[in-house]
């Protein structure tokens, strides 16, 4: 590049890093051969000089439901990094290993400036072990354990107590909940919506317990097929994910319940819209998992820079 442009490689490296000392022109001409030359900064380098990564962690659940979280929160978070000097790492976990090893190796490491991650339960030793460490991190997701953290979070609550509503709507009296895992914060939360639903409207529940949306989706249409074929048969169903959402509208089928007559089944999905083309007869309320990447990425910057994390706490509903 010096030799290109004909300036020193102190000028240039100056330039690069936008020093006040180097004139406009002269940037504008350095960037510009930077571009043509695809000139990218050596991360070692960086980490040398500053002390950086520029590498933000998203830790992961490789089972999450890919109707939603895995495909359009990244792409959310990558639009807002795009604009900026740092890079996405999906740091990856699965439901049979423990979620606190990819915590530890990212932080041990240095691998990362900042992290986000999900599924968060009520007592998280996830994020008492950031905020011990003083790393910045930012959850999708809320705790109960009087740590101020940064997150993005979905009103699962809401959601719930809307979904009985539709469901009332529609002229449905036993309502059954299919729902995360109990050991996650956001199931308490649409738990409680659920069920102040079901008290409003003086409804009856219809238990559904051997099953939460992490199953696999044949195991959830066995059980809803079990569940529609017994003496309690439910003619309202809420589901809590996209996928769950179509696990049981087959399951209910395969029992004899024909959608928008003998059933009818209110589903959380994603902000693209499948539910709809799976099935015209599910009802939905779309969660925007790509505005929530948005949001998650530009709040994990914003702890790097040092924001209180009391100052970026965004509980959503669209």
């Amino acid at each position: 590049m010096a030799f290109m442009t004909g300036l020193g490689i102190t000028t240039i490296s100056k330039a690069l890093k936008d020093a006040p000392d180097i004139g406009e022109a002269t940037k504008k001409r350095v960037r510009h051969v930077a571009d043509q030359v695809g000139y990218r900064p050596n991360r070692a380098g960086v980490r040398l000089r500053t002390g950086k990564t520029n590498v933000i962690s998203l830790i992961l659940n490789t089972e999450e439901e890919i109707l939603g979280l895995t495909s359009q929160m990244i792409q959310g978070i990558s639009e807002v990094l795009a604009g900026t000097p740092y890079h996405l790492v999906v740091t990856p976990y699965t439901h049979a290993s423990d979620p606190m090893d990819p915590v530890k190796y990212v932080v041990e490491t240095g691998s990362a400036d900042g992290i986000i991650m999900s599924r968060m339960e009520p007592e998280d030793p996830r994020v008492r072990y950031l905020h011990d460490k003083n790393m910045p991190f930012v959850t999708h997701g809320r705790t109960e354990m009087g740590i101020d953290h940064a997150f993005h979070d979905y009103d699962n609550k809401t959601f719930a107590s809307d979904a009985v509503d539709v469901l009332v709507r529609l002229g449905r009296k036993r309502l059954t909940l299919l729902g995360p895992p109990r050991t996650l914060t956001y199931s308490r939360h649409m738990s409680e919506g659920f069920l102040e639903g079901i008290a409003r409207h003086d409804l009856q529940q219809i238990p559904l317990n051997q099953i939460t949306i992490d199953d696999d989706i044949q195991t959830i249409a066995n059980a809803v097929k079990k569940l529609m074929s017994g003496d309690m048969a439910p003619d309202g169903i809420v589901c809590g994910a996209g996928s769950a959402g179509i696990a049981a509208a087959f399951g209910a089928e395969q029992a004899g319940f024909e959608l928008g007559r003998k059933v009818d089944i209110v589903s959380k999905q994603s902000s693209f819209d499948m539910l709809k083309w799976f099935r015209p007869g599910l009802n939905v309320i779309s969660e925007d998992f790509r505005d929530a990447g948005r949001d998650l990425a530009r709040k994990v910057l914003a702890r790097i820079d040092g924001t209180p994390p009391s100052q970026l706490q965004t509980l959503a509903y669209s």
